[in-house]
């Protein structure tokens, strides 16, 4: 039997490892914050933008950089990606103030959003065709593996051994999948796209577009409230820090669970499925802002969160491939960088009202308040006719987008 046909390729294993590692790395300081915060000598807000700046970062790794490798062979691609990967964790395991410490993570965060445009494609082509969503998904498996496990394995490491371990921890992941990749990844028939220009026509597509835009608001109602968690926890809520790794771990379970459930439901009826997820998340945010002070209810409030924030994902990325299937790379590219400009928008705002002394709960506020934004640009979308499905325009069309979608959410 040929590595097509034979079980799962080692070469997956090797992409699901980046997975990992790149997970790990966006939002595995959430729980360090506060150590951040005391050891650098910053204010909460400002240890914040450790998560707005790399997803920023993300977001125009996602466009700029998917773009740029276009004219490359996809296995260099993918290598060079995961080189910087390495270096960008090694710089922030070594800062010793906020401004280098940004510079890793910036570094860090511009391969994120072109690896995983670039190993989808990688990832298919390991497996016969019809294997081909299954081999994205198991791809794309690192990510939830680190929020069910890795981001609460992180924080606890990070609070045992201070906040640098966990970049060296990733930094280690990181040459795993580096060395793995170049083992035991192969690409056959390994060639460029058919160039930048074609694969830009998706900003060119209004729907696609608009359909960025509820990505945008929907994920920066959740990591609006999600990145200050830890202070809600601690300050608020009366937990010691201590227990945040297990809580996270809670989180972490809710959204590994509302990934699953969220591509079914996106199977079955994508607008409606996506409009009650967000109105759910956006009750379940301001309920949690009143209750914060409640210990079992805070304990209830983060597993649904997680749950109902990521169950929009699997449908948050099909609505955009929809109108763009004959450049489904850049599709995913661009709604990856639009997931991570709310990731950053959200967590900025929720600093924002945590300098203007509004109190810990308020970044809870916050993401009920995007998220009713992004069910009115639902809504609007939807009276406007903008919410169908693009005629396929290129040999490239993806074949079946709700499976795609929901295996790289």
């Amino acid at each position: 039997m040929t590595e097509k046909t034979a079980g799962t390729p080692a070469g997956l294993i090797a992409l699901a490892i980046g997975g990992f590692g790149i997970g790990l790395t966006e939002f595995g300081i959430v729980g360090l914050l506060p150590e951040i915060s005391r050891d650098l000598d910053i204010s909460e807000s400002t240890a914040g933008y450790a998560v707005s700046g790399y997803a920023l970062s993300v977001a125009l790794g996602a466009i700029a950089l998917t773009a740029f490798l276009s004219r490359f062979k996809k296995k260099p691609a993918l290598v060079g990606l995961m080189v910087l990967f390495i270096i960008g964790n090694m710089i922030s395991a070594l800062a010793t103030d906020f401004t280098v410490l940004m510079v890793g993570r910036v570094i860090a965060a511009l391969c994120h959003g072109a690896f995983f445009g670039v190993g989808a494609v990688v990832a298919a082509g390991l497996v016969v065709e019809s294997r081909r969503a299954g081999a994205i998904a198991l791809m794309f498996a690192g990510l939830t593996v680190a929020n069910v496990a890795g981001i609460p394995l992180g924080t606890l490491l990070g609070q045992q051994l201070g906040w640098r371990s966990t970049f060296w921890a990733i930094t280690i992941i990181g040459v795993l999948a580096l060395v793995g990749m170049q083992l035991l990844v192969e690409v056959k028939n390994d060639q460029p796209s058919s160039g930048i220009r074609s694969e830009m026509q998706v900003f060119r597509r209004w729907p696609a577009l608009a359909s960025a835009l509820v990505s945008v608001l929907t994920f920066g109602s959740m990591v609006g409230a999600y990145t200050y968690i830890a202070f809600t926890l601690t300050e608020v809520t009366g937990f010691a820090e201590s227990t945040v790794p297990l809580i996270l771990l809670l989180f972490g379970v809710g959204t590994f669970l509302g990934n699953l459930l969220g591509g079914r439901l996106a199977d079955r009826s994508l607008d409606k499925s996506l409009a009650l997820l967000i109105l759910i998340m956006s009750v379940v945010l301001a309920v949690f802002a009143l209750g914060a002070g409640n210990k079992a209810f805070a304990l209830v409030a983060m597993f649904v969160l997680g749950t109902v924030g990521f169950a929009t994902a699997p449908g948050l990325q099909l609505r955009v491939m929809r109108h763009a299937e004959d450049v489904p790379t850049m599709a995913s590219g661009l709604n990856i960088a639009a997931l991570n400009v709310g990731n950053a928008i959200g967590a900025w705002l929720g600093g924002l009202t945590i300098a203007l002394g509004l109190g810990y709960v308020s970044p809870l506020w916050v993401g009920a308040a995007l998220g009713l934004a992004a069910l009115l640009v639902l809504g609007l979308t939807v009276l406007t006719g903008t919410s169908g499905t693009s005629k396929r325009t290129g040999p490239a069309a993806a074949p079946d987008l709700a499976k795609q979608a929901r295996a790289s959410s």
